[in-house]
């Protein structure tokens, strides 16, 4: 046999096994006439199919593949199969097929856009499968499915796509974005990403006076000038950005490979001017305006949920300044509010854990220097952020209401307190302890029950408690809180006004409230620099007409019985002055900043000297 030429191809039988031409010969009459049907089957068949041999090459091609590929099969015979149908383009799908190819894998299935002899493209799923039995090579088939791409195509538009704007959705615009921030740890570009986060002032007025039909209108001619305006500031490093509308009124700017701030300004500047030229509807003209947050940052380290966040927080920076502009996400900014949320959340917890003490900061008669009482201060020692002062928490705590409860806290804490110093002191006058209370506490708590309740547990005498509320929720009061004020001076409770002098300073009303004490505003008294003898440095030529209006509210008070109490002393010069014009307390750190309960104590126990001054400071 090794002195014959080749003969032709042996035939592949219905279980894989070699057919020679003599076998056709002495085979059953069912298997000569099964054989030329499954070649005529494979030859007509409506799949396209080709048979490809153990080295990747078509060893033959059905007419169905040569028509789909726009030639004839006798032209397939002998090309690569990868090469035919690209299945080298990526080295997942060409790594699966070698495992086909070598029997380790018994299938591949991919999808390819090809192209045709006549240079149109088709879209194709591509199946490899190995030849049944053990004759070697593939069967490769060859499905069109380009009608069924286009539909999925047109389909994934919709899905992506505003139906009133014709932008990118919110959906599009996070696969935009996931994709820009992972195709920075490849490099090639800038390495930073910017996004203009936007959203129109006052637009819930256009639908709800005009309609949702106008609005929707509105919103499509908004967004063919975004359109615009990121069109005309395609960078050729940088690209076009993406406009999108996010939801409702807010569209986003993306901006990939971004090249600084100052392109993030420029973009967010030109969007707002061609926003306030006024919009012709039907005949109609709306005037709107926007806001703009905007963060420009290195894509390393972000994702897209913090970069959206970033912006939604800058558009409300944008918004609370004063609408129609942009502004710059500014860390430290971020960071306040961040520490501000993180406290409104821990703050209720908080006092059922204790976190919170009280200080306590003397009121000194002026003409004796003598101990006549004490302002309770509470401080937060909070585990993560030490010990805050009251102006790091108090505002939250009037916002979400915890102010009562931790009002009522405070009010018992300093009554026990100062009811035990009058016990261990029995033979000196006993101080009087001052309590600030928030005007929520009046409307949202039965304040003058809490009190009364208070001092009948803890034997605390009326005279010795005095509540101060500033001057803007005390002035012009009525109904349930000057009822309420008036409830507590009956009972014999001192009420104070603080910080005089900053609020409506309604004088005339003064007369009419139960008021027992003002407390002046500590600008007042650091105005109290003003030094005749040395006027002549420019230092201190301060004008003395802040002790001119101390020294007028002071003779105004005392002539509607009231006492005055200033506060914010600092120098032994100011105790003074304020001495000299009348007050009748001070308070400051010129003779102690706020201390522990044991300090108050110390000075009770030495009263004969007075109050030294300094003598709470460390």
């Amino acid at each position: 046999m090794s002195g014959t030429s080749e003969g032709p191809a042996p035939a592949a039988d219905l279980d894989g096994s070699a057919v020679t031409e003599s076998d056709f010969d002495l085979a059953p009459r069912t298997l000569r006439t099964e054989v030329p049907t499954y070649r005529s089957a494979f030859t007509a068949a409506p799949l396209a199919m080709a048979v490809v041999d153990a080295q990747g090459m078509v060893v033959s091609a059905n007419d169905t593949l040569g028509t789909l590929l726009g030639t004839t099969p006798q032209a397939l015979a002998g090309s690569t199969a990868a090469d035919l149908v690209d299945l080298a383009s990526d080295s997942p799908t060409w790594h699966a097929y070698r495992e086909v190819l070598r029997g380790d894998q018994p299938r591949l299935t991919c999808t390819r856009r090809l192209k045709r002899a006549d240079g149109q493209a088709v879209w194709a799923q591509i199946t490899v499968t190995p030849l049944a039995g053990d004759a070697p090579g593939l069967l490769l088939s060859v499905a069109d499915i380009s009608v069924r791409r286009d539909l999925q195509v047109r389909l994934r538009h919709l899905q992506m796509h505003d139906p009133v704007t014709r932008l990118p959705n919110r959906s599009l615009f996070f696969e935009r974005l996931s994709a820009a921030l992972e195709a920075e740890a490849y490099g090639g570009g800038t390495g930073r990403i910017g996004l203009c986060y936007l959203d129109l002032d006052g637009f819930k007025a256009v639908n709800d006076t005009l309609g949702h039909r106008v609005g929707d209108r509105l919103l499509a001619a908004v967004a063919e000038r975004l359109t615009r305006c990121a069109q005309e500031a395609a960078h050729p490093r940088t690209g076009t950005p993406l406009v999108a509308r996010l939801g409702g009124d807010e569209f986003a700017l993306l901006v990939e490979d971004s090249t600084g701030t100052e392109q993030l300004a420029d973009l967010a500047e030109s969007a707002l001017g061609a926003l306030r030229a006024p919009f012709d509807l039907d005949g109609r003209r709306l005037s709107v305006s926007a806001s703009v947050g905007v963060v420009e940052r290195h894509a390393a380290g972000t994702t897209p949920t913090a970069l959206v966040q970033a912006a939604d927080t800058t558009l409300y920076w944008a918004k609370a300044d004063g609408k129609d502009r942009w502004t710059l996400f500014d860390p430290e900014r971020n960071a306040h509010r961040m520490t501000r949320q993180a406290l409104a959340s821990t703050l209720r917890p908080a006092i059922d854990r204790g976190e919170f003490d009280l200080r306590y900061q003397p009121l000194v008669g002026m003409e004796d220097g003598r101990l006549r009482g004490v302002e309770a201060l509470i401080r937060w020692n909070h585990p993560q952020f030490g010990v805050l002062a009251p102006n790091r928490f108090i505002a939250l705590a009037e916002e979400d209401g915890s102010i009562v409860p931790l009002g009522r806290w405070v009010l018992r804490t300093a009554c026990e307190q100062a009811r035990r110093w009058q016990l261990d002191h029995p033979g000196e006058p006993p101080i009087f302890v001052s309590v600030n209370v928030a005007v929520r506490q009046v409307w949202d708590s039965d304040l003058v029950a809490d009190v009364a309740r208070t001092l009948a547990e803890t034997g605390l005498a009326p005279e010795l408690l005095q509540l101060e509320l500033t001057e803007s929720a005390v002035m012009g009061s009525s109904g349930r809180p000057l009822q309420a004020l008036q409830a507590l001076s009956d009972m014999g409770v001192q009420i104070a006004i603080d910080d005089f002098g900053t609020g409506y300073s309604n004088l005339a009303y003064l007369s009419r409230l139960p008021v027992s004490v003002l407390k002046l505003d500590g600008s007042f008294v650091r105005g109290f620099q003003y030094d005749a003898r040395s006027a002549e440095r420019e230092a201190d030529r301060t004008s003395p007409a802040d002790e001119v209006i101390v020294e007028a509210m002071v003779q105004l008070a005392h002539r509607l019985g009231l006492s005055v109490t200033a506060e914010c002393v600092e120098t032994s010069d100011q105790a003074t002055r304020l001495r000299r014009i009348g007050c009748d307390t001070g308070q400051g750190w010129l003779y102690s900043r706020p201390v522990p309960p044991d300090r108050i104590s110390e000075l009770l126990d030495s009263p004969g000297a007075g109050v030294q001054a300094g003598v709470g400071n460390p």
